[in-house]
């Protein structure tokens, strides 16, 4: 379990730099956008009050600590669940990381500021994305197709295969 926290960790602290750069730094919340390389990669200001696409989205306090609780608990959960999944292989254990980590870089948003911080946009010359993310997303996105991909993959590999002499018999 070293891997998870030192990758949740890494996460956090990367997600959290990030914001506070582009957030204070940067002052992307009075420009609103910075072109970095148009249309690839912009900064875009957006405060996220919901989950994803900004959806559950609600300025009520009730929907902003409903969401940290989420958060903290299916960070709970991941934790206890990979904790106990027996071995372990180092890619389930690296997805919980990014998963936690992730959680916990938003977790820390919606505490200090009311929502998340979110600021990376990508597009295409021929399409302009609407929405904002942010490291956190990132991760928690591959964390998740991470857990659901390797959970079972140690297990896979401890389980014998039948011996084909033994199967002729």
């Amino acid at each position: 379990m070293r891997l998870t926290v030192w990758i949740a960790a890494a996460v956090f602290l990367i997600d959290q730099i990030s914001k506070y750069l582009v957030v204070e730094v940067l002052d992307l919340a009075h420009y609103g956008a910075i072109d970095v390389l148009p249309p690839w990669l912009n900064f875009r200001m957006a405060w996220n009050q919901g989950v994803n696409f900004g959806l559950m989205a609600g300025e009520d306090q009730l929907t902003r600590w409903g969401l940290v609780v989420l958060s903290l608990v299916i960070s709970g959960w991941v934790w206890v669940w990979v904790s106990r999944s027996g071995r372990q292989s180092p890619r389930m254990l690296a997805a919980a990381g990014l998963l936690i980590g992730g959680a916990l870089g938003n977790v820390i948003d919606r505490v200090i500021y009311g929502a998340v911080a979110d600021f990376l946009n990508m597009s295409l010359p021929f399409w302009e994305n609407p929405f904002s993310f942010n490291v956190a997303d990132i991760a928690i996105f591959f964390g998740a197709i991470g857990l659901v991909m390797f959970s079972g993959e140690d297990k896979a590999k401890s389980t014998p295969k039948p011996d084909k002499a033994k199967a002729r018999r």
